[in-house]
C-alpha cells in the first residue's frame, strides 16, 4: 500500500457492490415464464450461459425465445426446490410477495444468488442498465430506485464512447497476452496501455500496426519525447450541454485544457479531474492572455507528449485566430484537429425561437467582425451586403464599435426601421436581449450597459423578435 492510500479513511456508503459474473458454460435458472423473465432469459444466454426456464404459463415472448436460442430450455411444469442445484444463479418473476418470500428461502438454502423481478428488497442482487460493447461492458445501477434515470445515463455515456470503442476492446483482449509474454516492467506495461487509451479513445478503428506502434512507443527510450497532440474544441456559446459529443469525448481524454473566459465553468469541469486546466482568456479592452504566449503553451505541451485540449468559446473558426494557431501548430509538425461548436449566432437564434433564414425574408446568412485588430471599426467592411434587405447579419465583437457601425450603415442607406438586437450572454442562465432597430440599438446599449458576451444581430427577420420582446414588456405591466 502507497503512503497516499496507508492514511486514506475505507470507504463508505456504496449503495451495493458491483461485479460482473462469468457465466459461460454454466447452468442458470430462470422461474417464470413472464415477458420480463424473458427479458432475464435473452441477458444470461447472451453470456454463453446454459438457461432452463421454469414456468408453468410461458409467454408468447418466452416461447419465441426459447425456439431461437439453442442454450434456454423451456421445463414446462411448477418449480421446484431441487430446480436450483448447481445453479450459478438464480431468477424469478412472481405476482405475490409470499411466493417471492419462498423461492428466496429456496435459493438461499441452496447457496444460489437469487434476483426476484421488480422486487429488490428479495433479491441479492440486481440487474443494471446495460451499455453493452462487449467485450466492454459498462452497468448502472440506481439499487432498484429509478430505472428511468439509469436509462438517461445509459444515453449519455453511449453518446460520449466512439463508436469504435468494441473493436479496441477487443484488440485489448488480444494484446494482453502479447504483452503478458514481453514480461514488461510495471512501468512500461503502464505506459503500453496509456498509448493505448490515447488511440482508443480516438475515432479510427485499430489496425494490427497499432500494437507494434504502441509497444515501441512504450519501450523504447524515445517514448518520453514522442510528441502529443492539440485539438481546437469548440465550447458553444455558454450553456455547457451545447458542447459536441464528439468534442466532450476529446475534451475528457485531455491531459492539459487551455480554456476561454467565454468557457462556462461547467465545461471545463467536464475534462477529467487529472487533466491541467489553464485559463487563457483574450477579452476585448480587458486584461488577456497574449495570443503568442497561448500557441507558445500549446507547442510546449504538444512536446512533453501531452493531450493537449484549446477549448474556445462558440466554434473555434468563427472570430477565433483558429489560423494562427493551426499554423504554428502545424510548423512544429505537431498534431492538430478541429473539433466545431456552436457558434454564439445559432445559440441566441434557439434563445429567441427564430430561424436566421427564411425563403422571403433571409436569403443569406453573414457573420462578420466589428473589431480590427487596432480595436476600430474594420475599414473593409461591404457596406453593399451589410445593407442589403435580404440578408441576415450577425455580428460579433461589436459593442464598443456599435456606434460607429450602425452610422455607417444608415449612411449607406439601411432602412433606419430595419429590426437590430443586441444578445447578452448567448444561452447562459443570465442571457439577456436588448431591443431596437438600427436608428436607435446604440442608444439603447448605452442605457443597459451589458458587460458579458455580446452579439449583435441585424435583419428583417428579428422582427418577430421585437414584437415578442414587446409583448413580454406589456404582460409585465
Amino acid at each position: 500500500m502507497t503512503d497516499d492510500t496507508a492514511d486514506r479513511p475505507p470507504m463508505q456508503g456504496l449503495a451495493s457492490l458491483p461485479v460482473f459474473f462469468d457465466l459461460s458454460g454454466r447452468r442458470t435458472l430462470v422461474v417464470g415464464g413472464s415477458p420480463a423473465a424473458a427479458w432475464k432469459a435473452e441477458l444470461l444466454q447472451a453470456t454463453g450461459a446454459r438457461v432452463d426456464v421454469v414456468g408453468a404459463s410461458p409467454s408468447a415472448e418466452m416461447r419465441a425465445l426459447a425456439a431461437r436460442a439453442p442454450s434456454i430450455a423451456l421445463i414446462e411444469r411448477a418449480w421446484s426446490e431441487a430446480d436450483l442445484e448447481d445453479a450459478a444463479i438464480a431468477i424469478g418473476d412472481f405476482p405475490s410477495r409470499d411466493q417471492a418470500t419462498a423461492f428466496q428461502a429456496a435459493a438461499r438454502r441452496a447457496h444460489v444468488p437469487v434476483n426476484i423481478v421488480d422486487k429488490p428488497e428479495f433479491s441479492d442482487f440486481q440487474f443494471g442498465t446495460i451499455l453493452d460493447r462487449s467485450p466492454l461492458v459498462i452497468a448502472i445501477s440506481t439499487k432498484g430506485a429509478a430505472p428511468v434515470f439509469a436509462m438517461a445515463l445509459r444515453g449519455r455515456f453511449e453518446g460520449l464512447l466512439p463508436p469504435t470503442i468494441k473493436l479496441w476492446a477487443e484488440a485489448a483482449q488480444t494484446w494482453r497476452a502479447r504483452l503478458k509474454a514481453a514480461d514488461l516492467a510495471p512501468a512500461l506495461r503502464r505506459r503500453f496501455w496509456e498509448i493505448f487509451v490515447a488511440r482508443a479513445l480516438g475515432t479510427r478503428a485499430p489496425q494490427p500496426k497499432d500494437y507494434y506502434e504502441i509497444f515501441a512507443r512504450a519501450t523504447t527510450k524515445l517514448a518520453g519525447a514522442a510528441k502529443g497532440s492539440v485539438a481546437l474544441v469548440g465550447a458553444g456559446p455558454g450553456d455547457p450541454e451545447l458542447i459536441t459529443l464528439k468534442g466532450l469525448r476529446v475534451l475528457q481524454a485531455a491531459d492539459v485544457v487551455l480554456f476561454d473566459d467565454l468557457v462556462a465553468p461547467a465545461t471545463v469541469e467536464m475534462a477529467r479531474r487529472e487533466a491541467v486546466k489553464i485559463p487563457v482568456g483574450k477579452r476585448g479592452y480587458q486584461p488577456s492572455c497574449a495570443q503568442d504566449d497561448i500557441i507558445a503553451r500549446l507547442i510546449a505541451f504538444a512536446k512533453e507528449g501531452k493531450r493537449v485540449v484549446r477549448l474556445k468559446g462558440g466554434d473555434p473558426s468563427i472570430f477565433g485566430r483558429a489560423n494562427e494557431e493551426i499554423a504554428a501548430l502545424e510548423a512544429a509538425e505537431i498534431e492538430v484537429t478541429i473539433v466545431p461548436g456552436v457558434t454564439a449566432a445559432l445559440g441566441a437564434a434557439a434563445s429567441l425561437k427564430l430561424s436566421l433564414t427564411e425563403r422571403d425574408r433571409a436569403r443569406r446568412l453573414q457573420f462578420i467582425t466589428a473589431h480590427a485588430q487596432n480595436g476600430r471599426l474594420p475599414a473593409d467592411l461591404d457596406w453593399g451586403a451589410l445593407c442589403d434587405p435580404a440578408a441576415t447579419t450577425a455580428v460579433y465583437m461589436g459593442v464598443h464599435t456599435l456606434p460607429d457601425l450602425l452610422r455607417h450603415l444608415l449612411e449607406h442607406g439601411i432602412d433606419p426601421r430595419t429590426p437590430a438586437l443586441l444578445v447578452e450572454s448567448a444561452t447562459w442562465p443570465q442571457e439577456r436581449c436588448i431591443d431596437g432597430t438600427v436608428a436607435n440599438l446604440a442608444e439603447q446599449v448605452e442605457a443597459a450597459k451589458p458587460n458579458g458576451p455580446c452579439l449583435v444581430l441585424i435583419g428583417r427577420i428579428f422582427g418577430e423578435a421585437s414584437a415578442r420582446a414587446l409583448a413580454e414588456a406589456a404582460a409585465d405591466t
